[in-house]
């Protein structure tokens, strides 16, 4: 599985130990030129050890890819804006003339969402479905423009969760954005499928990211520990649960969305593919 030759695009890249920066390495590692983006995030919004470690993000991860002898582009990029999300493919063009492959990574950072939904501020779930589901939408609309003009096929490939397959209590709007996210991806794969452009989802489980919480770190305050020490406590619970016995890792993820980048995944396309470990089987 190779792609030498391609472009990818992966947004929500920025994150020390997140699913996009393991994808962003792993489509680098096979061969493709990247281009990265995120939000230039703020500070309570940055992990204990990001914080602690002095991790700059997607400049950090543009370092690494091109410190494996690969081309990289850091592009900051509030996705839940047109004009941005059009520039964003606009400055991909610029730097390689082409955009094979698309990753929509980026997502809202949790917690603030997690009550129920009676209680649910109207101005949560709105930023809630822009950044997860209009976000993935602006970014599918722009790509899949460029790759339709270009007629050589392509790649889309959106993060939904294991919480787009099932409801779960206390987030509504996650849960909503993320079925959203599936329902966009059989929809854009029927409309895609004239032109050899393939459209899957990865519906990923439980991931060990050390993604900030909102609620876990109220949780921890409350607690009077480190909130990377109740995120551990409570990874640790939860793969009690899952039936191959441990929580996914972010290269579990990644080998997924580099084999439905790839030519040998070219013949699927509407897909919605889990990664939990066994707790979602449909």
């Amino acid at each position: 599985m190779r792609l030498e030759g391609k472009v990818a695009l992966v947004t929500g890249a920025g994150g020390k130990h997140g699913i996009g920066r393991s994808i962003a390495l792993k489509l680098s590692s096979m061969g493709a030129s990247m281009a990265i983006t995120d939000i230039e995030r703020k500070r309570e919004d940055i992990p204990l050890d990001e914080t602690e470690s002095g991790w700059k993000g997607i400049l950090d991860v543009k370092k690494e890819i091109e410190g494996s002898g690969n081309k990289c582009i850091a592009l900051f990029c509030d996705i839940t804006r047109e004009e941005d999300a059009i520039k964003l493919i606009d400055n991909v063009l610029q730097e390689y003339g082409r955009l094979d492959i698309l990753v929509n990574n980026a997502r809202a950072v949790t917690g603030q969402d997690s009550m129920p939904l009676v209680e649910l501020d109207s101005e949560v779930w709105d930023w809630i479905i822009a950044v997860n589901l209009r976000g993935t939408y602006l970014c599918c609309k722009y790509a899949a423009s460029q790759m339709i003009k270009q007629k050589t096929g392509g790649r889309i490939i959106n993060i939904s969760s294991e919480a787009g397959k099932r409801g779960v209590a206390n987030m509504a709007a996650y849960c909503a954005s993320k079925f959203g996210i599936i329902g966009l991806t059989q929809s854009l794969a029927l409309d895609l499928a004239p032109y050899q452009i393939t459209v899957n989802a990865i519906c990923p489980g439980v991931t060990d990211t050390h993604r900030v919480n909102y609620r876990e770190r109220l949780l921890a305050e409350k607690q009077g520990i480190r909130e990377d020490e109740l995120r551990e406590q409570r990874l640790r619970e939860r793969a009690e649960k899952i039936p191959l016995g441990r929580v996914a890792l972010p290269e579990d993820v990644a080998s997924v969305a580099g084999f439905l980048a790839s030519e040998e995944a070219g013949y699927i396309t509407g897909q919605s593919i889990n990664v939990s470990g066994g707790t979602v089987m449909h």
